[in-house]
Parts: C-alpha cells; structure tokens; sequence
C-alpha cells in the first residue's frame, strides 16, 4: 500500500464530494456528517461519475441510476450486486493521507 498525501483543496469543508486524480486514479473525496470519506469515481453500473451524486444513510447515490453503495464497505445495496472501491484515509498531524494499492507491475519496476 502507497500512502499519499491529500491537498487541502481536494477536501469538501462542509458535507459534499469532490472529485481528484490522485496516481492515475479518479477519487472521491466525501464529506458526510462530517465524517471523510475516499472512493472511486466511477459507477460500476453503468460508468456514471459518483461526484454527482449525493449522500443518504451513509450510502453513496449514483446520479444515473440511484444505485447506492455504502461509504463503508463499498457494497451496493441488496439486488444490485455491485460495489466501488473503499480507499483507506488517515489523519496525521492534521494532514490527509490515502492509501492506494500498488500493483503487481509497479512493485516489480520500482527501483
């Protein structure tokens, strides 16, 4: 797991989402009840982006199609039989950190 450091401006102050490319990857920041959250920003439904949506009951809602997945887990609600990646955060010294996973081939070319 890579851990990188989140920009300030990546952060919604308030409750919302913002969408960031953060290596090579389109994340979701999520502000909900004041709780940060971090996510893809694709549906996997049928590829909406997630930063258009909104937040209900600690679940994210696609602005297509209204399916939700859970800020948590990333799992959509029953019946749908989908989900988006969960990306782990981390608090130190008042700074924001997101942990990406490396891939097999990064690993094998990293000097």
């Amino acid at each position: 797991m890579k851990w990188i450091k989140v920009t300030e401006e990546a952060i919604p102050e308030t409750d919302g989402i913002r969408k960031v490319k953060i290596a090579g990857k389109r994340v979701c920041f999520i502000r909900d009840g004041g709780e940060l959250h971090a996510t893809s920003a694709r549906c996997p439904h049928a590829g909406a982006d997630l930063s258009g949506g909104w937040c209900e009951k600690q679940r994210l809602i696609c602005p297509y199609h209204r399916h939700a997945f859970s800020l948590e887990t990333g799992r959509g609600d029953p019946g749908q039989g989908d989900y988006i990646t969960v990306y782990p955060l981390e608090e130190r010294k008042g700074e924001w950190f997101i942990g990406i996973k490396e891939n097999w081939l990064s690993k094998l070319f990293k000097k």
